[in-house]
């Protein structure tokens, strides 16, 4: 599980029939430098199934990967990379970084 921020949405002309109610989110990879609040050291974004209603703004810890599409197994076969977890509070770095 990684921690992300929502920076956009993705529109889509068509959806694929069993990921009716979510959304695509565009998400900004956060690194413990971005947790601690200083400059980012990497520069990555993904895009991220969500159907908790994060929005523009908010951090979302989410998962990739086979475990993207765990959720809505067996039930539903669904063409996942980036599940949206949760929306996150707060995220705090307890250690120094250099």
């Amino acid at each position: 599980m990684r921690i992300g921020k929502v920076v956009g949405r993705v529109t889509l002309n068509r959806a694929y029939k069993t990921l009716a109610g979510g959304r695509f989110l565009i998400v900004e990879v956060q690194d413990r430098h971005a947790l601690a609040g200083k400059a980012r050291k990497t520069s990555e974004s993904l895009v991220c199934y969500d159907n908790l209603g994060a929005g523009v703004g908010e951090m979302i810890a989410f998962t990739e990967s086979r475990e993207a599409c765990m959720p809505f197994y067996p039930e539903k076969i669904v063409p996942l990379d980036a599940y949206n977890a949760a929306i996150l509070d707060a995220a705090k770095v307890t250690h120094e970084i250099d």
